[in-house]
């Protein structure tokens, strides 16, 4: 019997389209003979479409069009069972569509990736890939991240980290504070964006007032470091859970200027549909070995510490004046779901895919194991017919 996967994607984020191609390539790889899929495309007001023609790139050109091909469904939970049902409801007939036996979430960005999507998964009881709810979170906010490797002992650049608020009641006080912990370059991030949104680099006081100015547009807290000014970008893949997980072969990815561009990462191919497999990329990177096993080691350690499951790429660092190497970032649902890392290493989409839904299922056989419950009714307790709730209380 195949096991019925939902490949959810889409969403209310920026990085919206970033995640539709993901998706197209995961449904395209997938084994057909394992698995029922079940596409389910997130709008960006938040409704589920499901239907044959969500397999199709070129459909995507015209998302109305596309919409009215297919069909708008809610999730249900039955007892222990999850299922997508018609919506509206029929008013005849059976509404269940499809039982769901596991999730594979292609998302990326605000809304979706970080820990949202996978708290409603949580709700329903549906096991899914990748990281929970709590390393989503974590992986997303860029500034909490740092706190959490930093006491670990991973090496992460210093920042400063602060409310949009703050920077529009006081500029001037926000732009002294970033010249003391920082000076320039500068490199100013929306705390919780992938995909290199809202991503620039600041050279002097006016340059760093306007690159705040254009990340307030992405999010409310913004964070801010030292850029490094002779730096290579390496990033590695590491796919498992804390038990398994272990690293990708690393790369370099080029970038057209100053930093890498949301351009640089999903417009390389010819037709923009390729993802982040289309980027230009050198791979395996060029390193020395004692530089690689660095940065193997620390991507595992930064998959560990954060608590993560799945697959995720570790974004690192090398200060080519110094020689040091920082630990930049975390995707936990990385664009392309990392393949293009892991095929060098021996281990195909196909083969990639299936790890990921086993981890989901693993997870969820030792989840079903915990006690939800403590043996005692504390209603039942006679001490509580006293209490009248928010009216009988007194000041």
């Amino acid at each position: 019997m195949k096991i019925n996967l939902a490949v959810i994607f889409g969403g209310k984020s920026v990085e919206h389209e970033v995640s539709v191609i993901s998706a197209v390539q995961a449904m395209y790889s997938l084994d057909k003979e394992k698995y029922e899929i079940l596409p389910l495309y997130m709008t960006k007001k938040n409704e589920f479409y499901t239907g044959s023609k969500l397999f199709e790139i070129e459909n995507y050109k015209d998302i109305p069009a596309l919409l009215k091909g297919c069909e708008r469904v809610i999730f249900t939970s039955d007892g222990d069972e999850a299922f997508i049902e018609h919506y509206p409801a029929k008013k005849f007939g059976n509404n269940k569509i499809a039982r769901i036996d596991v999730a594979l979430p292609v998302v990326h960005g605000t809304n979706v990736e970080d820990g949202i999507l996978q708290g409603y998964l949580e709700t329903l009881g549906i096991p899914y890939a990748g990281c929970d709810v709590l390393s989503s979170a974590v992986g997303m906010d860029k500034y909490v991240m740092k706190v959490m490797l930093k006491e670990a002992g991973v090496n992460v650049l210093p920042g400063f980290c602060f409310n949009s608020k703050d920077f529009y009641r006081d500029p001037s006080d926000i732009l002294d504070k970033i010249e003391l912990a920082t000076g320039y370059p500068a490199i100013v991030k929306p705390v919780n964006l992938g995909s290199s949104v809202g991503i620039k680099v600041a050279s002097d006081r006016q340059s760093l007032e306007a690159a705040l100015e254009n990340a307030t547009l992405y999010a409310g807290r913004i964070l801010v470091e030292r850029a490094i000014t002779n730096l290579r970008e390496i990033n590695c893949s590491v796919l498992g859970d804390y038990m398994t997980a272990r690293a990708s072969v690393c790369e370099e990815p080029l970038s057209a200027g100053e930093i890498l561009s949301y351009d640089d990462k999903y417009k390389g191919g010819s037709k923009g549909s390729k993802g982040m497999s289309s980027a230009q990329r050198k791979i395996p990177a060029d390193l020395t070995e004692e530089e690689r096993k660095t940065i193997e080691t620390m991507a595992v350690k930064t998959f560990r510490v954060l608590g993560c499951a799945g697959v995720a790429r570790i974004d690192c660092m090398i200060d080519k004046d110094s020689g040091e190497i920082f630990v930049n970032e975390i995707n936990t649902i990385p664009g392309s779901l990392s393949f293009y890392l892991w095929e060098p290493s021996g281990v195909t989409y196909k083969e990639l895919l299936d790890e990921l839904i086993d981890i989901a299922l693993k997870r969820n056989r030792e989840k079903e194991k915990l006690s939800f419950s403590y043996d005692t009714n504390l209603l039942s307790e006679n001490s509580l017919s006293g209490l009248k709730g928010a009216k009988g209380t007194k000041n």
